[in-house]
């Protein structure tokens, strides 16, 4: 189970990092190609070309696509490929603008998922948005053991849900593997913090000045990378109790490792 545990959170990390540079370098699916005749003659929010939805599961999306751009004025149009692409066609086919949000799911590389975005969305959903909802639903594994369409579907729900309520910052929601992360780095400040706070001198007790100077470390570790994910991401407050409870235990062992591997004082009137 350990075993697993630390595979799936390596897996998690080396996808996040793959994704970031993906999207970074190429932020939303290239166009570059023009194939008209790939798309439906009656205009649809939906085009599955991949067959990545099923029939029953696609009628439903786009009843609720149509639905929330009545209620709400955002467009959300999805595009499944495989082996070729309408490419440019798109954009007069849905006729996307600046409200406009694609999802193209294409399970040729790494990840499934792409975006193109316009301009009054990012206002809401900044970059960073898109780059973590990527990694969260569209890499291999994720889709593996959930299928494409539940990618697609989870990836379109948070994006609809944090459309409705303002905008996020960060995707909502703290996968199992990520809050793993977290933890980690809030043991590894406590560890920094401990081994600062140690006593160098005989009639010291601990090293205050040293956990000061070294507070952007272990700061960084702790409340950066090991509390700020998790309360941006969900009110529950179990795993921020978890993560304070790892960065103590980290700062004790630290702390009294140094004290208890040191010799005991002989005593001169033996």
């Amino acid at each position: 189970m350990q075993k697993h545990s630390l595979k799936s959170l390596l897996t998690s990390l080396i996808i996040s990092i793959l994704s970031v540079a993906l999207v970074v370098i190429s932020p939303s699916p290239a166009f570059a190609v023009n194939n008209p005749e790939l798309l439906p003659d009656t205009v649809t929010p939906v085009v599955d070309l991949a067959d990545f939805l099923p029939e029953r599961q696609e009628e439903s999306l786009i009843g609720d696509i149509k639905t929330f751009e009545e209620e709400t004025g955002w467009r959300i149009r999805v595009l499944t490929q495989y082996d070729r692409s309408p490419g440019r066609a798109v954009i007069n086919f849905w006729g996307l603008d600046d409200k406009s949000i694609l999802l193209v799911a294409d399970s040729r590389g790494g990840n499934i998922l792409s975006f193109s975005i316009g301009d009054d969305v990012y206002a809401l959903l900044p970059r960073t948005f898109w780059i973590e909802l990527q990694a969260r639903f569209g890499n291999m594994y994720y889709v593996r053991d959930n299928g494409e369409n539940t990618a697609i579907m989870n990836a379109l729900g948070t994006v609809k849900g944090c459309l409705v309520k303002g905008g996020c910052g960060v995707v909502p929601g703290l996968p199992r593997e990520q809050w793993i992360l977290t933890l980690v780095t809030s043991i590894v400040g406590g560890l920094v913090f401990g081994f600062a706070g140690t006593p160098r001198k005989s009639d010291q007790v601990f090293a205050w000045q040293w956990v000061l100077i070294i507070s952007p470390l272990w700061g960084i570790l702790f409340i950066a990378f090991g509390i700020g994910p998790v309360v941006t991401r969900t009110s529950d407050w179990l795993p921020v109790f978890r993560n304070v409870m790892g960065f103590a235990l980290g700062v004790l062992v630290a702390y009294l490792s140094p004290l208890l591997s040191q010799p005991p004082a002989s005593n001169p009137n033996t």
